[in-house]
């Protein structure tokens, strides 16, 4: 614990993302000798299982099926899409060589399984009987990053990449999933507490060969803008080069329809980006590993009683369904085990003394607020539920206040640039609606991206007058507008 903690915000932002995950034995990232790849400790391999076992309830419970597909697909697979294969041709791993033999068939480690699935789609699927289906995988997948690779935001390895792959008789029913996808995700980040907007991809950004890409954002202490979802409309475009034919209704036959969508350990690292402050990580309970730590404190003559009445607490509490963990190393003197759990972010923790066994009580520290509260043994597990509860909630709340306090309004394009410029954050502008218009006019403007276009679901969140945005003038030619568009720096 002894490296020097960098600063939170600002440029310093991505020193304190190495120096947490690191100094909270979360993932341990750039030590192992492969560029781009990282090694989830225990600690964080915890907090990742949570996350996952949280999408797959989601999921699970809006019909998805569970499945593993193969990590390696043959090149006669992955190339037969052309505009597939040219969105990702710069990103790909192949595998060329077995022990001594040359292989007679590229095999490409898999960036995203579009191309597997379908294939896999026309020998299961015959009829609109089967549809629609829902298929989903947690698994790595592999993308050779060209740009400055980052812990868990740009990988080489993306070790927790939830991918679903649904199957359709037609576009209503597609559509129809892609809403079902967005309120899957949004109830995902909701409940980890991660704000975000959801826009619409410009066709130049969209996921090669969608129809149109829907994508959730977030911004980081940094400023710059983090895509933390996409939800894809595929169209026919993989179903006609695999051939997946159904039997539709009306005994015609026809190319299915398919979607799909994904998220990733940037997640994870959202979480800890925005539930956190100066002195480290504040967990939410959710997906916290130890939702209380009891830490006993004692002199050599008091050791055993204190110890008995904190093993007594702690087992109160696990067999209430609560997540605790008793600190017993005699090692570490209170103040530094208070400083350790701290920095990883254990939502409460409770102090245990002679004081509290003589008086059967509990001293309870909130991680969250940095205050303790004493509280009577015959109220402890109805007070921690509650405490936890309400952490959770302060956690979603402090987190979307300092989410929207990063985004500006601007009619503007000079003022819209300079702002994200100099503070980060979105920019939402009026917009005509044509690509082209917005296109052409931010050639120039280095470093600048299209977020896309804001979707109303979070125009309303966000408490944004639609009516007055949309009654405006297009920001980039002067138009009637249409609709509202973001601006940030991105990742």
């Amino acid at each position: 614990m002894s490296t020097p903690r960098p600063k939170k915000y600002g440029e310093s932002f991505s020193e304190w993302f190495s120096w947490i995950i690191s100094e909270a034995e979360i993932y341990d990232y750039g030590r192992y000798p492969v560029k781009g790849m990282g090694v989830w400790l225990s600690y964080g391999f915890q907090i990742r299982r949570r996350v996952i076992e949280l999408i797959r309830l989601l999921l699970d419970e809006s019909g998805h099926e569970e499945i593993l597909l193969p990590l390696l697909i043959p090149e006669i697979l992955f190339a037969k899409e052309s505009e597939h294969v040219r969105g990702f041709e710069g990103e790909v791993f192949w595998v060329t060589k077995a022990g001594l033999e040359e292989l007679d068939m590229k095999l490409a480690l898999r960036p995203t399984s579009e191309t597997a699935i379908s294939y896999m789609e026309s020998l299961w699927i015959k009829s609109y009987k089967q549809l629609p289906k829902k298929y989903y995988q947690i698994v790595s997948i592999f993308r050779y990053e060209t740009k400055m690779t980052k812990p868990m935001v740009r990988v080489r390895e993306v070790t927790t990449f939830k991918e679903a792959h649904t199957v359709h008789e037609g576009f209503e029913s597609s559509e129809e999933q892609i809403k079902e996808a967005v309120d899957i995700y949004g109830k995902f980040f909701d409940s980890l507490g991660i704000p975000y907007i959801v826009s619409r991809r410009p066709q130049w950004d969209k996921f090669a060969g969608a129809i149109y890409t829907i994508a959730f954002d977030t911004i980081f202490p940094d400023g710059k803008a983090v895509q933390i979802g996409t939800v894809h409309n595929l169209g026919q475009t993989f179903t006609k080069v695999f051939d997946v034919k159904i039997q539709k209704k009306d005994e015609s036959i026809d190319y299915a329809w398919q979607t799909s969508y994904g998220i990733s350990e940037r997640a994870i690292a959202s979480i800890i980006a925005f539930h956190s402050d100066e002195k480290g990580l504040i967990l939410p309970p959710i997906i916290a590993p130890y939702q209380v730590v009891v830490i006993p404190i004692y002199q050599e003559n008091t050791k055993d009683v204190v110890i008995r009445y904190s093993s007594d607490i702690a087992k109160i509490l696990h067999e209430n369904g609560i997540r605790v963990h008793l600190d017993l190393r005699d090692d570490m003197r209170p103040a530094e085990k208070f400083y350790e759990w701290e920095l990883k972010g254990a939502p409460l923790r409770i102090e245990i003394g002679m004081r509290e066994c003589s008086n059967n009580v509990v001293t309870v520290f909130r991680r969250d607020i940095l205050k303790k509260e004493t509280i009577p043994l015959q109220q402890l597990v109805e007070r921690i539920r509650i405490m936890l509860s309400e952490i959770m909630q302060n956690l979603i709340d402090r987190a979307w206040k300092e989410f929207t306090s990063s985004i500006k309004l601007s009619q503007n394009i000079d003022e819209a640039v300079n702002i994200v410029r100099e503070l980060g954050g979105f920019v939402l502008m009026p917009w005509c609606g044509d690509e082209r218009c917005i296109y052409n006019r931010l050639q120039g403007f280095e470093g600048i991206d299209v977020i896309g276009e804001v979707m109303d679901v979070s125009l309303k969140r966000l408490n944004i007058d639609l009516d007055l945005l949309r009654e405006a003038k297009c920001s980039f030619c002067g138009k009637n507008a249409k609709a509202v568009v973001a601006l940030a720096k991105k990742y």
